[in-house]
């Protein structure tokens, strides 16, 4: 049976599909095709229901939950591991809501995890996450959020740090970080849900007990990344949470998405979107 599965070109998620979808674990039967895209594609495709499996934002999660089952594996939650909100030079945060601000697209956890620090910021440019260095450093956006590598990158290139949203998050919450989860679709037989959730959580294991070693499946599609950016990336998103969510990553999630409800009471959500 082939099942087509979607997630992101990044270290984190190469690392944690790796085994599965290169056979390098017995798969029981099933074949799975990569569709590497950025989230905010995976976002968009998964509101409109296209692939069976797939990595999303959490930011997104609250308009799937009809369709789409959230897995116990696979996914980015913890501790000191969110956006960043970065600039040319030190602002006072009290004028960020003043600033265009760069953001890795509408539906992702970053936008939410923004919009919760500054509410009444209006000025925003959806684009790609790797573009949002570039955009800050032309000056096409007065600020940025960043994910990803570039939280790794944002220092070598003259930029500065106004605010971990992160950190905004743990503070206000107590809880880890939801990022980015995998969903399977409801059409799925319940059994075979189990399953990819069990063999997601194989490839992982796998992946694990082969570190540091790097695999060239992770490195093809780094973006020309250095290998210790790769590592570092992997540190920060692959944790025991990516294993199974766990009493504590539950919590978490229900906690993002009781935030996300009480944001969106006090405004209007367009229809397909989440204003988070």
């Amino acid at each position: 049976m082939e099942i087509s599965i979607g997630f992101s070109p990044c270290p984190n998620d190469t690392f944690i599909f790796d085994a599965l979808v290169n056979k390098k674990i017995d798969t029981e039967g099933l074949d799975f095709v990569a569709r590497l895209e950025d989230v905010e594609t995976l976002n968009q495709w998964a509101l409109a229901g296209r692939l069976p499996v797939s990595k999303i934002s959490y930011a997104v999660l609250p308009l799937l939950l009809d369709h789409y089952q959230l897995l116990d594996s696979g996914g980015a939650l913890g501790k000191g591991v969110g956006p960043l909100l970065i600039a040319r030079q030190s602002y006072s945060l009290a004028d960020v809501p003043n600033f265009s601000v760069a953001v890795p697209g509408k539906n992702t956890s970053a936008h939410m995890l923004f919009s919760l620090a500054f509410p009444q910021a209006e000025h925003k440019q959806f684009m790609i996450f790797s573009g949002i260095e570039d955009a800050v450093l032309s000056g096409t956006a007065d600020c940025g959020v960043i994910i990803h590598e570039n939280r790794f990158t944002y220092m070598q290139k003259g930029l500065v740090k106004l605010l971990d949203l992160g950190e905004f998050w743990e503070q206000k919450t107590g809880c880890p970080i939801p990022l980015g989860g995998i969903v399977a679709s409801k059409e799925l037989d319940p059994a075979l849900r189990k399953k990819i959730d069990g063999l997601i959580k194989k490839s992982l294991e796998y992946s694990f007990a082969h570190y540091p070693e790097l695999s060239d499946f992770v490195k093809d599609h780094a973006r020309e990344m250095d290998p210790s950016v790769m590592r570092q990336h992997i540190d920060l998103y692959v944790n025991q949470y990516s294993l199974s969510l766990g009493e504590d990553g539950r919590k978490a999630v229900d906690t993002f998405l009781q935030v996300y409800t009480d944001m969106n009471s006090r405004q209007p959500v367009p229809a397909g979107h989440s204003s988070a």
